[in-house]
């Protein structure tokens, strides 16, 4: 399998806090440290919201054919304030039928009422992401999703915020599942036996598992662990307890 090219597309800024694992949202973070003038709740349109469609000064394409487009990491595609613009968005998308659009959302009640009139059983070029922080919103967004005509689905537990047992919505649509930790401070901590406890699950169910990274605050083996920002992914990957299957979810183009 060739190298997977990454690419980043947030047609839109800003976020309403939703549930608990936003209580620490890393946009609003972010928008403090710059000094953004703009409240994070307030969702804006970007500069760059027409870049899938974008050409270089070459005529070709500013995002390379093959990338996975991780869409929309700065807001939720689903979010209600976006409405008037994601008609538009989905158009690109079906256009770069080349790349694959990968976005999360907390908000997959909205699922059906977001997506385009030809939507069927889904674009062959998009990856939904559901995130939940806890049991009660797994247990809350999990049934929701397991309905929903979606070509690949995943799971992500992020922040992970305790134990969460998923083995009854692991069935064979999910293509992947995903744990992380919370970063920034004063956060809550994620601790190594809830992220083990959920590998078990997947590998039970033959589901990849990805453990994305540690967070700022991580407990192992009962003591507390502080990791800086810049260690929390490569962390995680030194656990050594991903769990792929053959080369991953992704399809090749």
């Amino acid at each position: 399998m060739s190298e997977v090219k990454f690419a980043s597309w947030n047609p839109w800024h800003g976020c309403t806090k939703y549930s608990e694992g936003c209580r620490y949202c890393y946009v609003y973070r972010q928008d403090a440290a710059y000094g953004s003038l703009v409240s994070s709740k307030q969702c804006r349109k970007t500069q760059k919201f027409d870049l899938p469609i974008k050409k270089k000064r070459d005529k070709t394409m500013k995002i390379d054919p093959g990338s996975i487009v991780m869409t929309c990491f700065t807001s939720d595609f689903l979010l209600e304030d976006a409405d008037r613009w994601r008609d538009e968005c989905w158009k690109m998308i079906k256009y770069r039928s080349d790349c694959m659009f990968y976005f999360f959302t907390k908000r997959i009640e909205r699922f059906m009422e977001c997506v385009p009139a030809d939507w069927g059983e889904g674009y062959d070029n998009v990856i939904v992401g559901c995130t939940c922080e806890n049991q009660e919103r797994a247990d809350f967004r999990l049934p929701i999703f397991s309905r929903l005509p979606i070509k690949y689905k995943t799971i992500i537990l992020g922040p992970m915020l305790g134990s969460i047992n998923l083995e009854k919505y692991l069935d064979g649509s999910i293509c992947e599942v995903a744990c992380s930790g919370e970063s920034g401070m004063n956060v809550r901590p994620l601790d190594f036996e809830w992220v083990l406890d959920v590998r078990r699950q997947c590998v039970s169910k033959g589901v990849p598992f990805q453990f994305h990274q540690t967070g700022a605050y991580f407990i192992k083996e009962g003591k507390m662990y502080h990791i800086p920002r810049r260690f929390q992914i490569s962390q995680a990957k030194k656990a050594g307890i991903d769990y792929k299957i053959v080369d991953g979810f992704i399809p090749e183009f």
